[in-house]
């Protein structure tokens, strides 16, 4: 498989063949602010039948400027935080302003967006005792839901490329830990992987990555980051450590004065979609 040269002014190649931050900018200053002089996609809040759950379940979706039905494109599955739902991002982190912003400049590709509830019970709402262990552990079966209702369900409605090289999955915190888990576990699903401040929910690397060389060829793209002030940085570091070690290519960042918020991911989402089906050819 032909591993493309990310972003080559920002990062090096460093030793046992993993990808590492030499140094990255922050996103510039506007890049989540709408801009009425562009043209603009759209958001819609869609309902599936979830076999897993047993119940329809919501999801937005986000369409990129001059959507056309009879065209195709890739698909990012965007995943929520543990506090979170099928609103969190969109509220929060306007992933919709950010993407039209990117795309006007030539430096996005057109995709479609799937914005999902990761917690897959009867009553999904982030209400209550958000850390109850049923509630944990509907973020688990999200993965089922997933793969089962939700990806059938946006390959059956929506024009989208049906292939793992087409498809990418990432996420913020509770969604970043589902994101490394489902993407690395499902290699035959997901070409592009990428976790953001990911949590404690995060497999052990030698879990998540049990064949490094098969990892190593089916991977477009791994992307893990975290800042430097954030309590949990030690899931991701263990992912790049276990990277390094053995010789999977990856990008780590390491964002300086970094938290677990929003600004955080925000910047990482800036980021990560400008990578996404850049070179989809094996």
């Amino acid at each position: 498989m032909k591993h493309f040269l990310l972003f080559l002014s920002l990062f090096v190649l460093v030793s046992h063949g993993g990808y590492s931050q030499q140094t990255i900018d922050r996103a510039p200053e506007g890049f989540d602010q709408a801009n009425p002089e562009i043209s603009a996609g759209k958001v819609e809040v869609v309902s599936y039948f979830s076999s897993t759950v047993g119940v329809n379940r919501n999801a937005r979706v986000y369409f990129p400027p001059g959507f056309n039905k009879d065209e195709k494109y890739p698909v990012l599955y965007l995943l929520h935080g543990i506090g979170g739902d099928e609103n969190e991002w969109y509220n929060n982190g306007v992933p919709h302003i950010i993407f039209d912003n990117l795309i006007a400049h030539g430096k996005m590709q057109p995709m479609i967006v799937v914005l999902p509830n990761g917690r897959a019970m009867e009553n999904d709402r982030a209400e209550g005792n958000i850390f109850e262990p049923q509630k944990v552990e509907a973020f688990a079966v999200f993965e089922k839901d997933l793969l089962n209702d939700l990806i059938p369900y946006i390959e059956k409605e929506y024009p989208v490329i049906k292939d793992r090289e087409h498809r990418a999955i990432g996420g913020l915190s509770m969604g970043g830990g589902q994101s490394l888990n489902f993407g690395l576990g499902n290699l035959d699903k997901f070409a592009w992987v990428g976790g953001f401040s990911s949590a404690p929910n995060t497999k052990a690397p030698a879990e998540l990555i049990q064949n490094p060389a098969e990892a190593s060829n089916l991977l477009k793209l791994l992307y893990i980051s975290c800042g430097d002030q954030d309590n949990l940085i030690q899931f991701s570091q263990r992912s790049h450590e276990y990277c390094k070690e053995h010789g999977v290519p990856h990008i780590y960042r390491v964002i300086p004065g970094g938290h677990h918020d929003f600004a955080v991911w925000k910047d990482d989402l800036y980021h990560y979609v400008q990578l996404l089906f850049k070179d989809s050819e094996n």
